[in-house]
């Protein structure tokens, strides 16, 4: 039996990360899970600290009409960077054909799960921020909150303003020059680590964190704002209780986790009917996405093991087109 692995640098050859081209992988994959074309079993996530939130998430999936299943294998330990040099996020992607059940590719999972991630953000921004959200703000300057940054200003070329706030003015520094080189058009601000400062009139606020503490706080945050939240504990209960609008890209997988609006599900402050619409709901027109300027707009994303699964299966498809990857006999 052969297998195909695929290594992060066959993932960047392929060229199959492209924005517009991800972007519409993810669009047609929410269509085909609301049309029943997807099976969705429950993510495992073993936590091995409930502090530090390191944990080890497998995430299975089926694209019926693709004939492809798979998982993902992702560890998330937050402190890894600042403790061992390290990235935060590691793991695999496992795909395997669905008419002979046979195993075809194992693929680096922590490049696709960055780019993916920050894809729905930039969809969700399509969606949900006003036409002309010029004041961008990042709470957080990893990996995730780059990504973020680029893709949100892909689909929103009329931001000029971005505030950034971390821990330390070297991480600040770092996301500026990182963003800079790729938009030398957006004046962006160091806030020192003043989360309030970097929120204030904001009309469009990231947060991409990996500690677990509500840096947000809803005195903040404007009417007409669209927030995109990323990770795990990151905002003030008060930051939901405020929009207008709370969408997730699923609630039924969001509200077991530990995200904000998670805890306050759990702790009875949130109920099933205080979410407006699932993303897939958003995308195929049965929900309405904005509707004026002055909503506040509140969007939380757990991640979506279809998703990781829909784009692994058009980048396998890419590396072999290209004769990437190395095969393998197992």
């Amino acid at each position: 039996m052969s297998i195909k692995f695929i290594s992060r640098e066959d993932i960047i050859k392929s060229k199959s990360l492209e924005l517009p081209k991800i972007m519409e992988t993810i669009q047609n994959a929410f269509i085909d899970f609301y049309n029943g074309e997807i099976l969705l079993p429950d993510k495992i996530s073993q936590i091995f600290n409930e502090e530090s939130q390191n944990r080890i998430n497998c995430m299975p999936s089926t694209l019926l009409k693709q004939k492809i299943s798979g998982v993902k294998w992702i560890s998330v330990f937050p402190n890894n960077p600042e403790y061992y040099g390290i990235p935060n996020v590691s793991g695999l992607l496992v795909l395997s054909e669905i008419e002979k059940g046979l195993p075809i590719a194992i693929m680096e999972a922590s490049l696709i799960t960055t780019i993916r991630t920050a894809a729905i953000g930039a969809i969700a921004s399509k969606y949900f921020a006003k036409k002309e959200s010029k004041i961008y703000c990042s709470i957080g300057t990893g990996e995730q909150a780059k990504m973020h940054f680029l893709s949100i200003k892909e689909v929103h070329p009329e931001i000029n303003v971005c505030k950034v706030a971390s821990k330390t003015i070297a991480e600040e520094q770092s996301f500026i020059d990182f963003c800079k080189k790729r938009y030398p058009d957006v004046n962006f601000f160091a806030c020192k680590g003043d989360f309030e400062a970097a929120a204030l009139d904001s009309d469009i606020i990231v947060t991409a964190v990996s500690c677990q503490k509500p840096l947000l706080k809803a005195k903040t945050i404007k009417q007409g704002c669209f927030y995109c939240h990323v990770g795990g504990w990151e905002d003030e209960y008060a930051v939901p209780l405020k929009a207008n609008k709370i969408v997730c890209d699923h609630w039924e997988s969001v509200k077991h986790r530990s995200q904000t609006i998670s805890r306050m599900y759990k702790e009875n402050k949130l109920k099933d009917e205080d979410i407006y619409a699932d993303m897939a709901e958003i995308i195929c027109g049965k929900k309405l996405a904005r509707e004026n300027d002055e909503e506040f707009i509140y969007f939380n994303s757990v991640g979506l093991s279809f998703i990781d699964i829909a784009v692994a299966s058009a980048v396998y498809k890419d590396v072999v087109n290209n004769g990437l990857g190395k095969d393998v006999e197992i």
